[in-house]
């Protein structure tokens, strides 16, 4: 069987994370469509394995969380009557944990909506935390009880609640929101700082989010068919984001700054997670 070069495997993961679709990178690469197919979940499955294993005792202090809408084999109103209602099929939710002060993203989490998913994202962000923290979030109400049972009181906890005029008319009004007129905060536990009362940093992320990652691009056919390779595309998107692109505010890269590494990873290390795992399976 043929083996993918390195050379040739950095190339495809390079395009990849700048935002190319899968067609679009086989194309440039020129390489077949399912070779890309293939390494995407092998790559993707490597960057949350390690990110998973080195996101420990982290020394965040101003987490912001949110949850960023995307969906997968078809919208909602298009799929046929027997997967309706099954997780994969139709609305597909990214929740995002984002450290204010080093940028890190430690923990994120594909998944629908639920307060059952809202429980395990926030556990496994309360697991890899060294000290107290603030913590913001929007008036998801799924958050409330999974933060009080991951955290109990050793947590300084808030929410934000924008507040929005009546929406456009015509196209305006399909794509816009409505004005932004205001923002309500509200202390929830602890001691919240008001004026770090935010979740500016994890929504500019978001936009980050959808200019890296063609799947999450809207009105287009690049979305995911799969839920398994959408979770893989976006877990290589976050170890690029925090491992390999310097932050321009930061100038190094979030990992960087939290002191999870010493240096910015190149293409060609983010690649070489592959050969980690074959290493480690041996």
């Amino acid at each position: 069987m043929n083996k993918l070069n390195n050379e040739k495997r950095v190339q495809i993961i390079n395009a990849l994370v700048e935002g190319n679709s899968v067609r679009a990178t086989a194309r440039m690469c020129d390489v077949a469509f399912n070779t890309v197919l293939k390494l995407l979940p092998e790559i993707g499955k490597a960057c949350a394995d390690y990110q998973d294993r080195v996101f420990r005792n982290l020394p965040c202090k101003r987490i912001q969380c949110d949850e960023i809408w995307s969906f997968c084999y078809a919208k909602e109103k298009n799929l046929p009557t027997e997967l309706r209602g099954k997780f994969g099929f139709g609305s597909v939710w990214t929740w995002v944990a984002l450290d204010a002060n080093t940028k890190l993203v430690p923990s994120w989490l594909v998944g629908d909506r639920t307060a059952e998913t809202a429980a395990i994202f926030i556990d496994d962000l309360a697991s890899r935390l060294a000290n107290r923290v603030q913590l913001s979030t929007d008036g998801h109400r799924a958050y409330l009880n999974a933060i009080t049972n991951a955290f109990g009181n050793q947590i300084d906890y808030a929410t934000i609640t924008k507040l929005y005029r009546n929406p456009p008319e015509g196209d305006e009004r399909r794509y816009s929101p409505g004005e932004c007129c205001g923002v309500k905060k509200d202390d929830v536990k602890g001691y919240p700082d008001a004026k770090h009362i935010s979740t500016s940093y994890v929504e500019r992320q978001n936009l980050t989010m959808r200019m890296s990652m063609r799947r999450f691009t809207r009105l287009t056919n690049g979305f995911s068919k799969k839920v398994e390779n959408h979770s893989c595309a976006v877990a290589l998107h976050y170890m690029h984001y925090n491992f390999c692109r310097i932050h321009k505010s930061l100038r190094v890269t979030p990992a960087m700054e939290a002191g999870v590494t010493d240096h910015v990873w190149s293409i060609e290390e983010l690649a070489g997670l592959l050969d980690a795992v074959g290493k480690i399976a041996a």
